[in-house]
């Protein structure tokens, strides 16, 4: 394997994560600024590795595996954290359903590839939307600086939960002929 730039953007976004998690976690008045900024940039490395590695043709194998990867882990792990800090069933459903999506899709994705039809649920125009309302979102209630911000994260959340549902029917209704299929 070939280190380059895009790859090291994405091991560096995997070596933020414990960072992210200690920074949420600091007892001090600005640590949930910080988290928050750890977050915003680390979301800026997945989008600039992906750019990057169109623009410079460097797109590998590796790098194809390991981008989605810390992507999930990244997100995974935020919707774990804001779950356990609001302790609130309104932000545990729409966290949890989004976990379970993404459990979901990675699923039915390999298991399409499987059949060789892995095209036929690539990623959508609604799963972009999807991911740039739950990383907003996300952003808000990590920082959580006021009751504003609190609202517009809580807001956010939900259109990124509507986004979710309306991906994973897509994906589902894309592969439901192969699903569906009996042997």
């Amino acid at each position: 394997m070939r280190l380059n730039i895009p790859i090291i953007l994405t091991l560096i976004r995997i070596a933020l994560i414990p960072v992210f998690v200690v920074a949420f976690y600091l007892p001090y008045e600005w640590s949930a600024m910080v988290a928050a900024l750890i977050f915003v940039v680390a979301g800026f490395t997945d989008w600039l590795d992906g750019y990057l590695a169109r623009t410079l043709e460097q797109t590998t194998r590796f790098g194809a595996f390991l981008d989605p990867v810390a992507d999930k882990v990244m997100v995974a792990i935020a919707l774990v954290l804001i779950t356990e800090h609001f302790h609130s069933i309104w932000v545990t459903i729409p966290a949890a359903t989004m976990i379970a999506r993404e459990v979901i899709i990675s699923a039915l994705r390999e298991w399409m590839a499987e059949l060789g039809k892995r095209a036929n649920v690539a990623v959508s125009w609604v799963g972009k939307f999807k991911t740039a309302a739950q990383m907003f979102a996300l952003t808000m209630l990590i920082w959580r600086h006021d009751d504003i911000v609190l609202y517009i994260g809580y807001a956010a959340l939900y259109v990124a939960t509507a986004l979710t549902y309306w991906s994973m029917y897509q994906y589902l209704l894309a592969a439901k002929d192969d699903l569906l299929n009996a042997d």
